[in-house]
């Protein structure tokens, strides 16, 4: 696969690039970020190799990541209409204005607007809302971006960070109210971090969503800086926040990429970032730079081929705990309701309880 192997995204017929860059990193005004040069050679590099999807947001530095990516398009006003520009909106940037964030009509139109005048375009490709906001009717956000997209300043809505069961509740909201509809779910998706599996991933099935992963490295856990033996890095891979997440389970799955990656002649980060991108419903997988070395490194991810048992054993590895009913039904119910049968590749345990006769049958 090549970055100029366009998919549609979700049930839509937007072409987006199978990897798109992610731009938290455009600016220095967070610890993590580039400068501005180093940015706009990372946003060049992207779309010279065929890149056309770029993912940012209201409070990415502070606002700077979207007003980097507008004064590179200003430079190259012929770029703009080729590419995806997608940006959400919920952060807050002012402090003390409560209706500075979340999903409300006021918070989304003045968004929407400042998003805009900083990246110095006429409308928004792809607009996400960044979280679940647990204190707007989701009817009142869904009408809200139903607006903006018949004024013509946003094409096409999506949900970042929002659970199964509000993401189901916004999509009829949208049936039954004739508004435009989400056509993407943006998840925290890597071989670290699989439990969207459990509810996410089958809504996004059943609504033909597409998926974009965010995190595929798990914060740089997947990128080989981290082993047994090595713990310290620099940015991202370090502090305590990053530190909880050194458990025996994530070793092993770190020990088996490890593997994988050095039979395959791959880095560890591009393994796990093909591991990614080939799972159900993923369309576009969010990656970061700081530089373009990074850049380039992640962007030959699209050339690794996991053979079958490399992805197995990934799988095994990896495989999360979910919360219940699925483990019930994925253990139980197709050896109650099969009959003995396999069903779409499913093939159930027998039943010891089952009548084995019809004399049995009552």
């Amino acid at each position: 696969m090549a970055l100029t192997d366009y998919l549609t995204l979700g049930r839509s017929g937007l072409r987006v690039s199978p990897l798109c860059l992610g731009t938290m990193t455009f600016g220095t005004d967070w610890p993590i970020g580039a400068d501005v040069e180093e940015s706009a050679r990372v946003l060049r590099m992207y779309l010279d190799a065929g890149g056309n999807f770029l993912d940012t947001a209201n409070i990415y530095t502070r606002g700077h990541s979207e007003k980097i990516i507008g004064d590179f398009f200003k430079q190259s006003p012929s770029l703009r209409d080729r590419c995806v520009i997608a940006t959400k909106f919920g952060g807050s940037l002012y402090a003390g204005d409560p209706n500075a964030g979340g999903s409300g009509r006021k918070s989304i139109y003045n968004a929407c607007h400042q998003s805009l005048r900083r990246m110095q375009t006429d409308s928004i490709d792809l607009y996400w809302m960044h979280f679940s906001d647990a204190h707007t009717p989701i009817d009142e956000t869904m009408r809200a971006l139903d607006d903006l997209v018949c004024a013509g300043k946003v094409r096409y809505v999506g949900f970042s960070d929002t659970p199964a069961w509000r993401v189901t509740q916004a999509m009829y909201e949208a049936r039954i109210n004739h508004w435009t509809p989400l056509i993407a779910l943006q998840l925290e998706y890597s071989l670290v971090e699989r439990t969207i599996e459990g509810e996410l991933v089958p809504a996004a099935k059943e609504f033909g969503l597409g998926i974009t992963p965010w995190s595929p490295l798990k914060g740089g856990l997947l990128s080989g800086k981290v082993t047994r033996t090595s713990r310290a890095g620099d940015g991202r891979v370090s502090g305590e926040n990053f530190a909880r997440h050194l458990s025996e389970r994530n070793y092993a799955i770190i020990d088996t990429l490890l593997a994988v990656a050095k039979e395959s002649g791959v880095t560890p980060a591009q393994a796990a970032l093909a591991w990614v991108q080939q799972r159900p419903m993923v369309a576009s997988t969010i990656i970061g730079a700081r530089n373009a070395a990074q850049l380039r490194d992640n962007l030959a991810c699209l050339d690794v081929k996991l053979s079958a048992d490399q992805t197995q054993r990934l799988n095994e590895v990896s495989r999360p705990v979910l919360n219940f009913p699925h483990e019930f039904l994925h253990t139980t119910i197709p050896t109650v309701m099969h009959g003995g049968v396999s069903i779409n590749g499913v093939t159930p345990k027998p039943w010891d309880l089952a009548p084995k006769s019809d004399a049995e049958r009552h």
